[in-house]
């Protein structure tokens, strides 16, 4: 089914996202690679307040390419970044924050997945490789943090956007997979191609 969704989205909603949607999102985005999870971590198991609520945004998974322009930022590219990089923050980052979307490639794992059900969030799938179309669907830079102290890409930027998309539900909150569906598909797969190559 393809969804039209304005962020934020509430629990509800997450719920009803199933595995095989394809989504377009207007509203605002952070990005979080896997130091800026742990620095939010952090602040959030010192007790220290976040500049911004990462509940009322889609949670993406990319370090942009961005540019100085007329006195902010622009970005350049935006393409997705591996989830896999962020298992291991994913599970107590969505306890934390409940961003009700995540946005990123590759899908994650077990611990993600039992989070997504326990919280109700989905994950969606971003193409790679089209960083610069990616953000062609980013309106403005509203914000960055912790540039300074993570650098470009790791730092935490707010991105407002229109139409953002098209982007494929792979992990619901009902246990549906897409990546654990598609195993014995890809499994079968490489067994033919490694047979020619021995034949």
């Amino acid at each position: 089914m393809k969804r039209e969704l304005t962020l934020p989205i509430d629990e509800t909603t997450a719920r009803e996202l199933r595995v095989g949607d394809i989504l377009h999102l207007t509203g605002k985005l952070f990005t979080a690679r896997d130091e800026a999870h742990r620095r939010m971590l952090e602040a959030h198991e010192n007790g220290e307040p976040l500049p911004f609520d990462p509940s009322e945004m889609a949670l993406y998974h990319c370090g942009p390419v961005v540019r100085k322009s007329n006195g902010g930022w622009k970005a350049v590219a935006a393409g997705p970044t591996t989830s896999a990089r962020m298992e291991m923050f994913e599970d107590r980052f969505l306890a934390a924050f409940a961003p009700r979307l995540i946005v990123g490639k590759g899908g994650m794992g077990d611990g993600t997945q039992k989070a997504l059900e326990r919280i109700g969030a989905a994950y969606a799938h971003s193409t790679g490789g089209a960083g610069a179309l990616a953000a062609r669907r980013i309106e403005r830079v509203e914000a960055v943090h912790w540039l300074d102290e993570l650098g470009t890409p790791e730092a935490v930027w707010i991105f407002a956007v229109r139409d953002f998309g098209p982007l494929l539900v792979t992990m619901d909150s009902e246990g549906g997979n897409l990546y654990r569906d598609l195993e014995p598909t890809i499994a079968e797969n490489l067994k033919a191609i490694l047979a020619r190559i021995d034949g």
